[in-house]
């Protein structure tokens, strides 16, 4: 596994002064990338898109459902005999009747429970941000260097400074994941810059 130290900019611009400034500074072109970071769940790591196989917020849809259909029955079922009493109507339609209303109050009781995260009145958060978007600029770095590369993003304007171990290949950081809680470098790096 490969040191690296990453920093996070705002445009292509200011990262690309970032990286020249790093070359200024002794590090070589083949330990310095630059590339986008994408907006939370816009990381396509699943084939059908998103970050997850599945939405947190729609965990407690299948509980609201199975409330809902029982909900709906009944509600169904009285408006269903209540036809029945009042229009001579067939039996068929007091079951037509508890059918539709279960079906309905599925629905209802399930989109409630995935708007409301399952508790009413709570909101519960679809994932925390660990990374924020923006322009990475990754340099693979030695134990002795780090901190002065931390210290040239730092003053380049670089965001969100870190440090990661993780495969450096072919001149990039060949194993980064956008979905990994970054380790935080600046605290490190003041004390020693």
């Amino acid at each position: 596994m490969s040191l690296i130290v990453a920093a996070r900019f705002t445009t292509f611009p200011a990262a690309e002064d970032a990286a020249q400034k790093l070359f200024n500074s002794g590090f070589v072109e083949e330990d310095v990338t630059l590339f986008f970071v994408n907006p939370r769940g816009q990381h396509a790591r699943y084939p059908i898109g998103g970050d997850t196989a599945t939405d947190s917020a729609a965990k407690e849809a299948p509980k609201g459902a199975g409330m809902g259909v029982t909900i709906g029955a009944v509600v169904g079922a009285v408006v269903g005999v209540a036809i029945f009493a009042t229009f001579s109507a067939p039996l068929l339609v007091s079951l037509i009747a508890a059918g539709v209303g279960a079906y309905v109050g599925s629905l209802v009781g399930a989109m409630a429970r995935t708007r409301e995260g399952g508790h009413v009145g709570h909101h519960v958060p679809f994932h925390q941000e660990l990374r924020d978007s923006g322009v990475l600029v990754a340099v693979h770095v030695s134990p002795d260097n780090q901190f002065d590369a931390a210290r040239v993003l730092r003053e380049a304007g670089g965001a969100a400074i870190e440090r990661a171990s993780g495969r450096w290949q072919q001149g990039r950081w060949a194993d980064f994941d956008p979905r990994r809680t970054p380790e935080p470098l600046n605290e490190f790096s003041e004390k020693h810059a």
